[in-house]
C-alpha cells in the first residue's frame, strides 16, 4: 500500500473538510432563524465527527495533518468571502447559492474519498474499523438536502 500517496490524499481532503465546515458555519449564520441554517449545523456536526474518524485513520497510517494544507484551506475560505456577488459589502441571494453549490461540490467530494478508502480498506484489509457504509449513506442525504436548499436559494436569486 502507499501509504505516502494516501497520506497526501488524506491531508488534501481534511483540508477541504476544514474549508467546508468553516463555509457552513459561515453560511448558517448568514441564514440565521432559516430551514437552511438548521440543516448546516446538522451536516457540520457530521462532518466533523467524519472528519476525526479520518484523522484516526491518517494517524494510524503515521501521518500527521499537514498545517499548511490546513492553514491553505483557512486562507480559501478567507478570500471566497470577497468573491463578486452582487453586493459589496453584504451577503445576497447569490451569495448563499453558491455557498450551497460549493458545499454541494464538497459533499461529493468527501464521498469520493469514502469510495477510495473503502476500496483500500477492502483490498488490504487495513484502515480500521471505519464504517465506510454509514458514512457513504450520510454524505447521500447530505447531498439530498443541499439540493433542496440549492433550488431554493437558485429561485431566490433568480425569480426574487
Amino acid at each position: 500500500m502507499r501509504t505516502d500517496l494516501l497520506t497526501i490524499y488524506l491531508n488534501d481532503h481534511l483540508a477541504g473538510a476544514a474549508l467546508a465546515i468553516s463555509v457552513m458555519k459561515r453560511c448558517a449564520r448568514s441564514n440565521e432563524g432559516t430551514p437552511l441554517a438548521a440543516t448546516l449545523r446538522g451536516i457540520v456536526a457530521e462532518v466533523e465527527g467524519e472528519r476525526r474518524v479520518i484523522l484516526g485513520v491518517l494517524h494510524d497510517l503515521g501521518g500527521r495533518l499537514n498545517p499548511v494544507k490546513q492553514a491553505g484551506a483557512w486562507v480559501a475560505e478567507k478570500l471566497g468571502r470577497g468573491k463578486l456577488n452582487g453586493s459589496l459589502v453584504s451577503y445576497s441571494d447569490l451569495s448563499r447559492l453558491e455557498e450551497v453549490e460549493g458545499l454541494l461540490l464538497g459533499v461529493r467530494g468527501r464521498l469520493a474519498l469514502l469510495q477510495a478508502l473503502q476500496l483500500v480498506a477492502e483490498e488490504t484489509g487495513t484502515l480500521g474499523d471505519v464504517d465506510f457504509e454509514g458514512f457513504k449513506q450520510q454524505a447521500a442525504l447530505q447531498l439530498e438536502q443541499l439540493e433542496t436548499h440549492r433550488r431554493e436559494a437558485a429561485r431566490r436569486a433568480f425569480l426574487g
